[in-house]
């Protein structure tokens, strides 16, 4: 079904952008060739008969993008995102070691009302697994807090079974996917007057409220002494109990603090060259 979306998307794209750049130039009532009003600023008639490649840096990650003509008003662009950064920070007690992980591909039809300059580019991001992943530890003998709540990781004890707390967390970034994006923008690629140029865009990504995982393994404890502990994962004793809904309510919250990530900032900067293919070549 994706599939079919797609071809039919890129069907009506082209349909569409052949219908405009015949509007513009020809004149309705006797179908005589004019020329544009710009034609040294306008990227050639012929459709797919220039391209432009680029780089760009975006909280998507670092960019790489492909640009072709549609008709003097529009390209159409496809852009491939990634990142990889890993880190370690403390937190409530929780140690944690996280990597964030960002990979994206999207496709935009830019638009320019006025042949150059500004557009406007509404999009579609077909592939997102941008995520964070984390995995925690809790010091044996040492304080975690969840929700306001206080306990103890467990030392580790053979007779018992008892292992300290440790933890895994995933957070993922694409609920929606094919995802919608809008973006505004300055720059066209494909405009003649020059190989280089150095667009910038800024919009969001309607990629969906974010969803968090979060679990917890190993013995706590009510007291630093260590008299009341259970392992977590033990419903039926009410220290393991107290911990779970500490978690549940706590990843909750978290949720809430990291909705307004549901649209995802799209902002851009970035270098592209271009050139011509077949009889549009200069």
């Amino acid at each position: 079904m994706r599939r079919l979306v797609i071809a039919l998307s890129i069907a009506l794209l082209l349909s569409w952008s052949n219908r405009v750049g015949a509007q513009s130039f020809f004149s309705d009532d006797n179908e005589t060739a004019v020329s544009p009003a710009s034609p040294a600023s306008v990227a050639t008639t012929g459709i797919f008969s220039r391209f432009a490649l680029g780089a760009d840096f975006s909280p998507l990650g670092i960019g790489a993008t492909i640009t072709t003509n549609l008709n003097p008003h529009m390209n159409l662009r496809a852009n491939g995102s990634f990142f990889n950064y890993a880190t370690s920070f403390s937190t409530d007690g929780f140690t944690a070691n996280g990597s964030l992980k960002l990979a994206s591909a999207r496709t935009s039809l830019d638009v320019y009302p006025f042949h150059r300059g500004f557009r406007i580019s509404p999009g579609v991001m077909l592939y997102n697994q941008n995520r964070l992943t984390a995995s925690d530890t809790v010091a044996s003998g040492t304080s975690f807090t969840l929700n306001g709540d206080t306990f103890y990781s467990a030392n580790a004890n053979a007779a018992t079974g008892a292992t300290p707390i440790s933890g895994a967390a995933l957070l993922n970034l694409h609920t929606s996917r094919p995802a919608f994006t809008i973006t505004g923008g300055w720059g066209n690629p494909l405009a003649h007057g020059g190989h280089w140029s150095f667009p910038f865009e800024a919009g969001v990504g309607f990629v969906g409220a974010p969803s968090l995982n979060a679990s917890l393994t190993g013995w706590a404890c009510y007291d630093q002494a260590q008299t009341q502990c259970t392992n977590v994962t033990n419903l039926n004793n009410p220290i393991a109990a107290q911990v779970q809904s500490d978690l549940q309510s706590q990843i909750s919250k978290w949720t809430q603090d990291l909705n307004p990530l549901r649209t995802y900032p799209i902002i851009s900067g970035g270098v592209t060259y271009s050139f011509s293919l077949g009889a549009g070549r200069r």
